[in-house]
């Protein structure tokens, strides 16, 4: 076979292919838009003015900036944020470190006990959170844990553990027995095999547990809404839902609100999208 009869084929096949995957292109198309209008709704109403009438999803006539005064002023959305990073660090510092500890003798020891604590924390993550709701609050009333950043760090950080156990136990278990073993030939103990071999290793599984539960922790609503109760401890979600009343509603200081609270998190991804999506990989490859 001639090699532009070779190439013509290959272009034909090429061709062919692509007709038959048109609808994967349409479904791909609309889930973009689908993820990208809610974005780009709460932009357009956050620099409209109250006073600007046209459709929402209208651009603005002229830019306005002064939601985003009333968000930092009136909101204080600046002292809000702050507070979402102190629970977002310390929930990801618990669920990291409680995390990969727990999971590494999961994962080692395959004993019975084990397996049966593993099919326990499996079923916790099918437990839905605001079904104790009411048991979770009164156990946090009785030890002072209302209106505290720890209060709400401790609960965030219980219901998102076994999820980070899960995703632990599985990167540690495919990694070799051999290195364990190693170690312990030349006198390490078990913590300081897994501090000084196992842990070193974990780096990929640790992006991936920082990236789910550091957004889920930034996010968080349900237990925000019972726990912080006064407005010097509301979170980024609390201080855009205070916009909403049965008296008034102000979307446009709430929209600039939630584009204030979504920046951090889009600068961070900015920074390590490397990172995020290498963490991704790797999880699941080994996993």
């Amino acid at each position: 076979m001639h090699e532009g009869e070779m190439r013509r084929r290959i272009r034909k096949g090429n061709s062919y292919t692509r007709r038959n995957r048109w609808w994967k292109y349409v479904i791909s198309a609309v889930i973009v838009v689908i993820y990208l209008l809610p974005i780009y709704a709460v932009i357009v109403m956050a620099f409209k003015s109250p006073q600007d009438y046209t459709p929402r999803l209208a651009l603005p006539t002229k830019l306005y900036l002064g939601s985003f005064t009333k968000a930092i002023e009136d909101a204080n959305i600046l002292n809000a944020l702050k507070n979402t990073a102190i629970i977002t660090v310390g929930v990801v510092a618990i669920e990291v470190l409680a995390g990969c500890l727990a999971a590494y003798p999961l994962a080692r020891n395959r004993t019975k006990l084990n397996n049966f604590i593993m099919k326990f924390i499996m079923a916790i993550m099918m437990v839905p959170a605001l079904s104790i709701v009411v048991g979770v609050y009164s156990i946090l009333v009785s030890i002072r844990g209302i209106n505290t950043y720890w209060g709400v760090i401790l609960v965030t950080s219980a219901f998102g553990l076994p999820l980070s156990i899960f995703l632990y136990r599985n990167f540690i278990s495919a990694i070799p027995v051999s290195l364990d073993e190693a170690a312990t030939i030349d006198g390490a103990s078990t913590l300081q095999t897994f501090f000084r071999v196992i842990l070193p290793q974990l780096a990929p599984v640790t992006v991936s547990v920082i990236i789910i539960k550091g957004i889920g922790a930034w996010n968080e609503y349900a237990y925000s809404l019972y726990v912080l109760q006064k407005k010097k401890m509301f979170n980024i979600t609390l201080t855009v839902k205070s916009f909403f009343s049965e008296n008034v509603t102000d979307l446009n200081a709430a929209a600039a609100a939630a584009l204030i609270g979504t920046l951090p998190t889009i600068i961070a991804y900015l920074f390590l999208q490397k990172y995020f999506i290498q963490g991704q990989l790797d999880s699941a490859v080994k996993g």
